[in-house]
């Protein structure tokens, strides 16, 4: 989810063949296992054969019996099934043995290099690893679900369509469907399906009634997060059916990229803003004549993330800037850019779907007898997890919007209206989720779509 304007820079950040199952690789080209094999071997038959005689060489009286032998059956690794279509089947039915696959390891380089091998690192990480099988287990229902939205999303479809689709993915996929109270705390959603089209370049999401369709030459930013025990993986991509928008995409995943490349332990967030500006301004893309350097948008960031927390605190800048503030051993970071052919600035626009409770929020009288009923509705179901409109739907809410508004206004629930650049311009976006981990960093959202 993407960062918030100014010094609000918080992040809250569809059918065709079962999705394919991808082999599991190590090193730096991000690839991810996924499901094993199916078992396509079949019992032989072994039926009983009676020899006759003559030609065959065999007895010409008292038939005799042969019997076949039975091939072994391929044993299924580690017992997967293939995913079905639309994804429904639980990843932990998938990966039984409760071990999920390992995102892009990356050795940490220079000072850090002695981490790899350190044994005192080597014992900090064995000791993270249920913290590592949660952060792994939402990354593949990520994957798993992006790439199924990737084959899926057309042109003509609306876009309430499109954010159902996924958010249902990702419910089935992770178990919790988010009905019972307390259920989406568990796991789930981590925030709101994140639609954002052309210069508008992140927090929207249709409200109830929305009508909006996706057009064949409209850019859409695709943002949504996944969570087991409030461990949020936060990852983004961009679809565009004009191949006029490549290079658009390609200088924000390219800045991305490097984002990721530069970002570790003792890396100060001032450097990795410089390194993601300079990349991204190579790239000039051409549109209806017209030639555009693309431009970071400059009051959007880059974050870390707590458990049960979308913004931790600290930012990564996408553009040059004296940010001091260091990468430090343990941390989670949504590493995301955004590029623009606007003026590379968003402002607050349009109609709010994106909410969040504040963790520190002020104990403050409520004389709206409905903002008072929502807000134990909001901590029983999401606690500091952004939420939309339509979730509240979903519980059975109505006539809300007044308590809402009056929580809002008390300073208890914080209100992400989307941010736009100019009319008329594109943007983009690319981000995954990085672990910082003590002997290596784990893109743990890489996949082989990017």
């Amino acid at each position: 989810m993407a960062a918030k304007a100014a010094d609000e820079l918080s992040k809250l950040t569809v059918n065709g063949s079962a999705i394919k199952p991808n082999p599991q690789v190590n090193g730096t080209d991000g690839a991810n296992g996924h499901l094993s094999d199916q078992d396509d071997s079949e019992d032989d038959k072994g039926d009983d054969t009676t020899a006759t005689g003559g030609a065959n060489g065999n007895s010409a009286s008292g038939a005799s019996k042969k019997k076949k032998k039975k091939k072994p059956k391929k044993k299924k690794a580690g017992g997967a099934k293939v995913q079905s279509d639309p994804p429904r089947v639980a990843v932990s039915q998938l990966f039984s043995s409760g071990t999920y696959p390992v995102g892009e390891e990356v050795e940490y380089k220079n000072d850090n290099a002695y981490r790899t091998t350190n044994e005192e690192k080597r014992h900090l990480d064995r000791m993270n690893n249920d913290f590592l099988q949660e952060y792994r287990q939402a990354a593949e229902v990520h994957r798993q679900v992006r790439q199924w939205a990737q084959t899926k999303i057309k042109p003509g479809m609306s876009l309430t369509e499109i954010a159902e689709g996924i958010e249902d993915g990702t419910r089935a996929l992770t178990g919790h469907w988010g009905l019972e109270e307390g259920d989406n705390i568990k796991g789930g959603v981590g925030f709101p399906t994140g639609l954002s089209i052309n210069h508008i370049a992140a927090h929207y999401s249709p409200n109830a009634g929305n009508k909006w369709v996706l057009g064949e030459q409209d850019v859409m930013k695709v943002d949504f997060g996944v969570h087991i025990n409030g461990r949020i993986v936060d990852s983004a991509f961009t679809v565009a059916f004009d191949p006029k928008y490549d290079n658009l995409l390609a200088a924000v995943k390219d800045a991305t990229n490097t984002g990721i490349r530069e970002a570790g332990i003792d890396v100060r967030v001032g450097d990795i803003g410089a390194a993601i500006q300079e990349t991204m301004e190579s790239y000039e893309v051409e549109l209806d004549g017209k030639t555009y350097q693309v431009k970071p948008i400059r009051n959007l960031n880059g974050h870390d993330i707590v458990q049960h927390s979308i913004h931790g605190g600290k930012s990564v800048p996408i553009v040059k800037g004296g940010d001091q503030t260091k990468m430090e051993e343990g941390e989670i970071f949504a590493i995301e850019t955004f590029g623009s052919t606007g003026r590379g600035y968003v402002v607050d626009d349009l109609e709010v779907s994106h909410y969040a409770l504040h963790a520190d929020a002020p104990n403050v009288p409520l004389r709206v007898q409905s903002a008072r009923s929502l807000l134990n509705v909001i901590k029983k179901n999401f606690g500091t997890l952004p939420f939309c409109r339509r979730y509240l739907d979903r519980l059975g809410q109505d006539k809300y919007l007044l308590g809402l508004n009056n929580l809002v206004s008390s300073g208890i629930v914080e209100a992400y209206p989307p941010l736009v650049d100019v009319k008329g311009s594109y943007t983009a976006q690319f981000e995954h989720t990085i672990l910082l981990r003590p002997t290596v960093k784990e893109v743990v959202s890489r996949g082989d779509d990017y």
